[in-house]
């Protein structure tokens, strides 16, 4: 069984920082993908920024410059800077393994006010 586990959401005004923490744990195969996406009610989950085999990053286009991705082993961190209303969402961590796993946590609520 594996578990992911998201921490540091919270609150902030625009502008603001917050740093979001990821942790996997369990039985799992090599991790070739590890990231963050998003959800705001009524709309499809989106990524937000995502990390490859070798450490290659990806970033959605509405986040470039602000969000930065990170990670070792099996965590996965997001520094997320100069926020606005428009990052409110639910943030969820993504791990996927070479065994086919496509793992979720539970999410976390980054809340941006005006």
């Amino acid at each position: 069984q594996v578990q992911v586990v998201e921490s540091g959401g919270g609150s902030v005004q625009s502008g603001g920082s917050l740093e979001l923490s990821c942790a996997a744990s369990g039985s799992f195969h090599q991790i070739v993908e590890k990231g963050w996406y998003r959800e705001v009610a009524g709309k499809a989950r989106e990524m937000v920024a995502k990390l490859g085999l070798g450490g290659l990053a990806m970033y959605a286009d509405s986040v470039k410059g602000r969000f930065t991705i990170s990670g070792e082993s099996a965590r996965v961190y997001l520094e997320m800077s100069s926020l606005t209303p428009e990052d409110t969402a639910v943030y969820f961590c993504n791990v996927k393994d070479t065994g086919a796993g496509d793992y979720w946590g539970q999410g976390t609520q980054v809340t941006v006010s005006s």
